[in-house]
């Protein structure tokens, strides 16, 4: 009897794009793949004919996880199930390639030149999510580069600043995890046929050849050294990655629900015409998509610590970093391309509440403009020490008193010996105390553009 799924990820999280990379019936086709892929390069050396190993791949197909699962049950072993039941395939129309079938290859000649395919093909649809969350955060930051706000450090009120400079932030964030996904590349998509301790002693000096060659009819690099296993330090590095990324993204879905806030009420989440967000107040908006990024982020940062213990293996090998990475593997990736996914539906359709951010940040008074005031009494001669504690009593008294911050500030004698009242106010405007904003923007702008163009280009 067929088991109701149990995780998640079969019902509710990930896209189908990346699940069906990562499923069982995709895993053992690749496995397949790779033992054929271990035919033709043993043709080539002159093992068995082309044309045998052509009658095999053509059947190849047709080896079935159920088949695969009713042979390990009796053997207990996954790869040679496979092996078997490909062979019993190929049987049928070449007797002589069923005889190559996985000579001089090891279990993890197969799983982990396997897993290096779902890697490639995994790593292609995070890289242009990743492109196009960027792109993006650039069209916000250009369109709302304008678009003036309180900035706040603490949680409390500082110096202002505009959205633009703030989708600028994240923008140049992502690409350069473009970057860095751009340079593990290499050391990630790798594969290997090297045998039981990694010496290809089966191969003899056909060894090294017989790798490449495998890996070029795959699309991978061999790598260049590997014991029974690939060195575990390249998925630590990938994972790693992927639990970056994750901070990213749980950074910008919990500034996003902070500025959602009632009281702040500056961006907004869109909600569907029909949406709920309270089974029992009506009224409610919620920023659930954020709240699932944050929270799914979390889980795939879980997923590094276990995976570098999965990088501690006895000798040429120990059996376990299997069971662990049968989970971290999969589930990182699928829930960091889900996550992923979601960010960039809630980027694309985000609401800024321009006429709250000038609110909240008139409401104010102009105390956060007091460094700009601070600035100019030491430019114009005061000592910046002295400048500072006669701003912030300043500031204290308007706290305490409700007055305007401009007000406290010309009743300072000291002050308004060197500041009238017209500097004071001018110096209170927030547009006048933006400094490179636009300059910051337009940078991060050609940035991303030649991040993205390096992307594309291939």
């Amino acid at each position: 009897m067929q088991s109701d799924p149990v995780h998640p990820i079969d019902y509710r999280y990930g896209t189908e794009e990346m699940k069906s990379i990562w499923s069982e019936r995709s895993k053992i086709l690749r496995m397949v793949e790779v033992e054929v892929a271990l035919l033709k390069a043993l043709a080539k050396k002159g093992y068995l004919s082309e044309e045998e190993v052509n009658k095999a791949e053509k059947v190849a197909g047709n080896v079935t996880p159920e088949r695969v699962k009713e042979i390990e049950a009796e053997i207990k072993h996954d790869v040679m199930a496979l092996v078997k039941a490909l062979s019993e395939e190929v049987e049928k129309v070449s007797s002589e390639a069923a005889r190559w079938i996985h000579f001089g290859a090891t279990s993890n000649d197969i799983i982990d030149t396997a897993t290096a395919t779902q890697l490639r093909d995994s790593v292609s649809i995070l890289e242009r999510k990743l492109v196009k969350l960027a792109e993006v955060l650039v069209e916000k930051a250009d369109k709302y580069k304008n678009t003036l706000c309180l900035g706040r450090t603490h949680g409390q009120a500082a110096l202002p600043t505009t959205y633009g400079f703030r989708f600028a932030l994240w923008a140049a964030e992502v690409a350069r995890h473009i970057e860095r996904l751009e340079e593990l590349k290499p050391r990630l998509l790798v594969g290997q046929m090297s045998g039981a301790v990694g010496t290809q002693a089966a191969f003899g000096e056909d060894g090294i050849e017989i790798e490449e060659e495998v890996m070029r009819i795959l699309g991978l690099r061999p790598a260049i050294i590997s014991s029974q296993v690939i060195p575990r330090d390249h998925y630590c590095e990938y994972v790693s990655f992927l639990a970056n990324v994750s901070a990213t993204l749980e950074k910008i879905a919990t500034n996003i629900r902070i500025l959602q806030r009632a009281e702040v009420a500056e961006l907004m989440e869109s909600f569907g015409k029909k949406q709920v967000g309270s089974s029992t107040m009506p009224h409610k908006r919620n920023p659930i998509d954020c709240e699932n990024v944050c929270g799914l982020a979390r889980v795939v940062r879980g997923f590094d610590e276990p995976q570098r213990e999965s990088s501690i293996l006895w000798e040429e090998r120990d059996l376990t970093n299997s069971s662990a990475e049968r989970i971290t593997l999969v589930e990182s990736t699928v829930l960091l391309d889900h996550i992923l996914t979601k960010m960039i539906g809630v980027i694309e359709r985000l609401e800024v509440n321009e006429e709250n951010a000038r609110r909240n940040l008139e409401r104010l008074r102009g105390i956060n403009l007091s460094e700009a005031v601070m600035i100019e009494l030491t430019k114009r001669g005061m000592g910046r020490q002295e400048a500072h504690e006669l701003v912030r009593k300043a500031a204290m008294r308007s706290y305490e008193t409700g007055k305007n911050f401009a007000e406290c500030l010309i009743e300072d004698e000291k002050i308004s010996k060197i500041l009238s009242h017209d500097d004071v106010h001018r110096l209170l405007v927030p547009e006048n105390y933006l400094g490179t904003v636009g300059r910051k923007i337009e940078a991060v702008k050609k940035y991303v553009e030649e991040v993205t163009a390096r992307v594309k280009s291939g």
